[in-house]
């Protein structure tokens, strides 16, 4: 018999995925035949798959399951590595914007991807800096992106430092309860002051990258909402709101409604692209996460984040010409 106590980490989650989780090595069809034939008992009782385990719960397991070599920490604990993030590259980009028992929030650069992939530099993404800062704090939980940022826009990002918190934030995001705001630069002016797009996206790959294109059948619903904060001489700088998280969505919808996004590379305008960088020295997606809106425990929660100077420096100069 295997007995497990459920800590902090694993509570809230059900007894199916712990399972796999614990004993990875295991093949689902084994797993399930084990719940299946009444061998899984939560404190003494009997358990089904879908059992919301909680902290404190006792498992049993009457089957000789291969146990994992490492513990079961989510992500399987630290490993043995000394490093996860190049040093100097921790110390030029790592900013904490709101640090708390159960999260962190992050101000990430443009030009970082959130998290590791092809194409990507090894030690130099966001996710390795946020396991790196866990490694340093001596977290026993690898901090856990809640939702993601495309490599060129910049802002605030949050990650979970404990495995109940990543469901609790996750289920937050689900349900459209943290809301996101965005600065966002584009090209022309808007009809209205205040508008929604509702347009539906659909992902599209091809060997150049994944693009969203709009849809009208097949697409997923996607809902953007914007108000212009200035307008300039040919572009207009917009406060948005996602109400929806679909990939790309604020260029992709921006573009469908021909205002797309200044420094767009994938969905904007080349031609002004080069004049924005020739002129006003744009050599990113003017795109900012600048706002993050949530309640967690009975708190508010209401963090900012600057216009990153390079950005900061464009609308100064924007604001000289339209004097």
């Amino acid at each position: 018999m295997i007995t497990r106590i459920i800590d902090r980490h694993h509570s809230n989650m059900r007894l199916d995925r712990y399972l796999r989780q614990s004993f990875s090595t295991e093949s689902l069809s084994t797993l399930f035949a084990v719940i299946r034939k009444k061998k899984v008992r939560v404190n003494g009782v009997v358990a089904k798959a879908p059992l919301i385990l909680n902290e404190g719960d006792l498992v049993a397991i009457y089957e000789n399951l291969k146990e994992d070599n490492e513990t079961s920490v989510p992500h399987s604990g630290w490993g043995s590595s000394a490093t996860f993030c190049n040093p100097t590259f921790f110390k030029n980009n790592f900013q904490i914007a709101l640090e708390t028992e159960d999260f962190i929030i992050v101000d990430k650069p443009s030009g970082i991807d959130s998290q590791p992939g092809s194409g990507t530099r090894p030690k130099e993404t966001l996710v390795d800096m946020l396991w790196q800062w866990g490694l340093n704090e001596k977290h026993d939980f690898k901090p856990t992106l809640v939702h993601r940022l495309d490599k060129e826009t910049s802002g605030l990002l949050m990650a979970a430092i404990h495995g109940d918190v990543l469901r609790g934030l996750t289920k937050l995001i689900r349900e459209h309860r943290i809301n996101k705001h965005y600065f966002a630069l584009v090209q022309g002016h808007l009809d209205k002051e205040k508008g929604t797009i509702t347009t539906k996206l659909e992902r599209s790959d091809s060997p150049q990258g994944a693009k969203m294109k709009t849809s009208d059948s097949s697409g997923k619903e996607s809902i953007t909402h914007y108000s212009v904060y200035r307008r300039f001489e040919s572009m207009d700088l917009v406060k948005i709101k996602l109400e929806t998280g679909r990939m790309h969505q604020i260029r992709a919808h921006f573009a469908s409604i021909n205002h797309p996004l200044a420094g767009d590379s994938r969905y904007g305008d080349y031609s002004w692209n080069r004049e924005l960088r020739k002129e006003y020295g744009l050599n990113r997606l003017f795109l900012h996460s600048f706002k993050l809106e949530f309640e967690w425990n009975n708190q508010k929660y209401n963090v900012e984040s600057k216009l990153p100077q390079e950005l900061n420096k464009i609308i100064q100069t924007l604001s000289k010409t339209n004097s």
